[in-house]
């Protein structure tokens, strides 16, 4: 389920909206200049967490291998930032919404979630041959 093209796309996009998400709440967090470097660097930083602590071949080479726990727990930390975030700017329909289809990614993603939590890359469930 985690490779089907319409799942990659939704991924994407939640992560394309948790780093809107976080530049939105660093720009309105602080006041002037403080606003526009923050709108800046939280997404930046988070795109970095997001890019290079990642498991080994999955799906490329990682610049910094991590256990597949922590890069689950990673993964959820970012989103979970972006949910209080909007918490935070008092979209609290849009925090419970974006929480719901996280949740519904992540449940949809189980095969991934699961190789993940077994500290593999996810490589697809190998059909047995009978």
């Amino acid at each position: 389920m985690n490779t089907h093209p319409l799942n990659l796309v939704l991924r994407f996009l939640l992560e394309l909206v948790m780093l809107a998400v976080i530049a939105y709440w660093g720009y309105h967090g602080f006041t002037g200049w403080q606003g526009i470097a923050a709108s800046i660097a939280f997404p930046v930083m988070a795109a970095i967490l997001w890019g290079v602590f990642r498991i080994p071949n999955d799906p490329r080479p990682a610049p910094v291998a991590i256990p597949g726990p922590l890069r689950l727990l990673l993964e959820w930390a970012l989103f979970a930032w972006a949910v209080w975030a909007l918490e935070d700017l008092g979209y609290n329909t849009g925090a419970w919404f974006l929480a719901g289809i996280l949740v519904g990614h992540y449940l949809f993603s189980y095969d991934r979630t699961v190789a993940m939590l077994r500290n593999r890359p996810y490589t697809g469930f190998v059909k047995s041959k009978l």
